[in-house]
């Protein structure tokens, strides 16, 4: 586990020092020109100022632990001293001074330690959260990501079906014209030409909503302008291959937030620990240098009166009696440490369902692609089919409009199925603990590239 959180903590403390280097923080626009999934990960992560925080609290838990280590160290203090004293309404002459004293805690039985203990667990435990709150970002920029390609394929299949339906009310005009129709099917056709028109604003609609969600995540004003590329998510390509069982014991391995449970529970343990050894005695070793000068001889130099001295000493202490606060805190880190326990049980029971309800969700996911795509290739062929046949007179126009309503729902099926699949694939990479793994390595192969 050392090794893990050691690799997993350069990687994610190696993430903000690279975007450093340009201006993605301080920028006002998006980027001009088609950007990649890739792309806008590594701008969120750049500007996202909530992994920002979380990076910001391992940091500040690193330092902290660091601080840890100075109770091992001898501590030096340096004193300078002047006074005078009035007595009998005559103020005496200026005694001043210097001394140097230092201190040593030789032996605690074991304090320091659990102190220190406490502190790099809670280090261990940040570094983790930092790297949940990264793969959780990552997979709120897949699914705005896939969300806005979503919202822009139905924005070209709603154009398409007010184009279907204007060839449809042009066809009906020409045939009532000829006198092969009554007025019916043009008032049918405009009709329908309408509810198109209306489906295609709502479209609209709706992808400026998406694309506002994403600008939102990237830490963009909404009205800018955001052009992404159409392509299959990487995201989840790893998890996909691996049986349940599988993924699941890769998820207890592997999970930042249960690692970061499991290191709060570590933490909590020696907590508990130190509360019961501030109750046993401390050994240290102390130092002082004086020096009082004599200012009545000479204020600017050695007098025969300046006095130097010098002590040295051990002492030892134990504390005998503070109200009971030392029992109580005793117990109630004993609780806390319990509570850990079982949140971190919790946990574990959380992750395998977490993983099996994704795992299940992508599974159907690839069933209901499947499935909408041969709904589209039927109802497409059947849209054609009725088309041909309402021209020269062999079907209704109210039989057309059925087909193409039918052609008009299987192709938003379809579009849904598609980006929702990559969303799947990408929750069950974050299941299992995959996400930043995938990311990582997209990294790598961007580099090569």
């Amino acid at each position: 586990m050392k090794r893990l959180f050691i690799s997993a903590l350069c990687s994610m403390l190696c993430v903000l020092p690279a975007y450093a280097a340009n201006d993605c923080v301080s920028r006002k626009n998006v980027p001009d020109g088609v950007l990649t999934l890739q792309q806008v990960i590594e701008l969120g992560l750049c500007r996202n100022p909530q992994t920002t925080a979380a990076y910001l609290s391992a940091e500040s838990a690193r330092l902290s632990k660091n601080a840890g280590y100075a109770p091992y160290l001898p501590s030096v203090d340096a004193s300078v001293s002047a006074s005078k004293q009035l007595r009998n309404k005559q103020w005496s002459d200026i005694m001043s001074g210097a001394s140097l004293s230092a201190s040593w805690l030789l032996f605690d039985f074991g304090k320091r330690l659990a102190d220190l203990n406490t502190l790099a667990a809670v280090w261990r435990a940040t570094g983790f959260d930092y790297s949940n709150a990264v793969q959780n970002y990552v997979y709120e920029i897949v699914a705005a990501y896939y969300g806005m390609l979503s919202a822009d394929a139905e924005v070209r299949t709603s154009t398409y079906l007010v184009d279907v339906a204007k060839g449809a009310r042009d066809m009906a005009n020409k045939k009532f014209t000829a006198g092969s129709v009554a007025k019916a099917d043009v008032l049918k056709a405009d009709t329908t030409l309408a509810s198109r028109e209306l489906e295609l604003q709502r479209a609209q609609g709706n992808r400026e909503i998406a694309k506002g969600r994403l600008l939102y995540l990237l830490s963009f004003p909404p009205e800018n302008e955001l052009r992404i590329a159409d392509m299959p998510a990487a995201f989840g390509g790893q998890a996909e291959s691996k049986t349940i069982g599988e993924l699941i014991e890769k998820a207890r391995r592997q999970r930042p937030d249960l690692l970061s449970a499991e290191e709060s529970s570590n933490a909590a343990w020696h907590r508990r620990n130190a509360a019961f050894l501030r109750n046993l005695p401390s050994i240290s070793a102390s130092g002082q240098l004086s020096y009082d000068f004599d200012n009545n001889y000479d204020p600017y130099g050695a007098g025969p009166n300046d006095r130097l001295g010098a002590t040295i000493g051990v002492r030892a202490s134990m504390p005998i009696f503070a109200g009971f606060a030392n029992v109580y805190n005793l117990r109630a880190q004993q609780a806390n440490y319990e509570r850990a326990q079982e949140q971190q049980r919790a946990k574990e029971d959380g992750v395998a369902q977490d993983v099996w309800t994704a795992y299940q969700n992508y599974q159907t996911a690839q069933k209901v692609l499947v499935q909408t795509e041969a709904l589209l290739k039927s109802a497409t062929e059947s849209e054609k089919v009725t088309a041909g046949m309402y021209k020269v007179g062999r079907a209704t126009m109210l039989e057309w409009q059925t087909q193409q309503a039918e052609l008009a729902s299987a192709q938003r099926q379809n579009i849904t199925a598609k980006y929702d699949l990559y969303i799947k694939r990408a929750a069950l990479a974050l299941a299992a603990g995959e996400l930043k793994e995938n990311l990582e390595s997209g990294n790598e192969e961007g580099d090569a590239e």
